[in-house]
């Protein structure tokens, strides 16, 4: 686990895992690695009985550092996929400790995919949300699976397909959010909540948590792993291509329906 990229520490039997690739948290292999690895960590530890994520800056998490598919070859693609959709959903699946997200800032695309992967999402009422990949020649491929579910086909379509930001007040409207705090306390609720959890029984609530994530995985693996193929095939395209090295140089993009 890389200290630079996280902060993890521990106390009244709550790990903190801090994002910390300022300043906007972009995700990077290394920095999924990381962030696997301090989950990793506060799972095989006994003393740990509930799980924050949460950020060391401003920016809860920008979304997948461009130059992940910016030229890239789709085996390379695949590969970060394979650990922020797959690793992250089964590192997250078999936590047997409840993981809350304390969201104080921007939250877009791949940190979406952050913060959904936990059981509770905390959020300051400042905070905003997005999936912006279609700006930039890319979709939001897992959230395909995962928004639908959590606040259904109508409400999701437009986040993922329009790519327009929206507030903590919409996003906890949706169903996306379990509470909604003022600015600046989302880490000190979700401490909060955590030391809660914490008090229960270990094993209880292990089997529990089993439980439940049983009941609402459903066939959510083989979703996912279609709609990453879909991405990979996206990121081959020459409009993919070209949607983010516009980006990169503040154009617009010239797309050719290729």
């Amino acid at each position: 686990m890389s200290t630079d990229l996280v902060r993890y520490s521990v106390k009244d039997h709550i790990a903190e895992i801090m994002l910390d690739r300022g300043p906007v948290n972009a995700l990077s292999l290394p920095l999924i690695d990381a962030l696997l690895a301090a989950l990793a960590k506060a799972r095989d530890d006994e003393a740990v009985r509930a799980i924050i994520i949460g950020s060391a800056h401003k920016v809860f998490c920008a979304g997948l550092d461009l130059d992940i598919v910016r030229g890239k070859p789709p085996v390379e693609t695949k590969k970060f996929l394979e650990r922020l959709y797959f690793a992250l959903n089964d590192t997250q699946y078999r936590m047997g400790k409840p993981t809350i997200a304390a969201v104080d800032g921007a939250v877009r695309a791949g940190g979406m995919t952050i913060a959904i992967s936990c059981d509770m999402i905390i959020a300051g009422d400042a905070s905003t949300f997005g999936y912006p990949e279609i700006d930039v020649g890319l979709i939001p491929a897992i959230h395909f699976v995962q928004l639908p579910r959590l606040v259904g086909k109508h409400q999701a379509f437009a986040p993922l397909f329009l790519g327009e930001p929206f507030d903590a007040a919409t996003a906890y409207r949706m169903g996306l959010l379990s509470e909604v705090v003022p600015k600046g306390t989302a880490l000190d609720r979700a401490r909060e909540i955590a030391r809660k959890l914490a008090t229960k029984s270990p094993i209880v609530m292990k089997i529990g948590r089993d439980a439940f994530m049983r009941a609402v995985d459903a066939d959510f693996r083989r979703s996912v792993e279609n709609t990453a193929e879909s991405f990979v095939v996206v990121a081959s395209t020459k409009d993919c291509q070209e949607g983010l090295n516009a980006f990169v140089e503040k154009r617009t993009p010239n797309y050719k329906g290729r």
